[in-house]
């Protein structure tokens, strides 16, 4: 599994989130590595680089509804997808997968 890190308490909201597994499912279902934040119909855009065995996901963009602290699901027709798997080769560790929000709002952190 690669080394990848993600400010839980990042400033811009929402923010990016590590992604820990995707559904071949249809709408499909995503899990985050700690808690997303998002809120439903939240549109986001995914990183997904191709050793993670599901490159058709990358660049994919959807629409968020939450079913939970670290799960969503997302209006992607994935079931003719390769299945999503966390491997990466030792020569590249810092190349995680990622889900990017792309519309939402900015909260006030101070």
């Amino acid at each position: 599994m690669p080394t990848c890190y993600a400010n839980e308490d990042a400033q811009f909201q929402p923010a990016m989130r590590l992604v820990n597994a995707i559904t071949n499912a249809y709408p499909a279902a995503v899990t985050t590595t700690f808690d997303h934040g998002y809120t439903d119909g939240l549109k986001v855009r995914f990183y997904v680089p191709p050793w993670y065995g599901m490159p058709q996901m990358d660049k994919q963009v959807g629409t968020v509804t939450v079913t939970g602290n670290t799960t969503f699901t997302v209006d992607i027709d994935t079931r003719q997808f390769d299945a999503f798997a966390l491997a990466a080769p030792a020569w590249y560790q810092n190349k995680c997968a990622l889900v990017i929000p792309v519309t939402g709002t900015v909260q006030d952190v101070t």
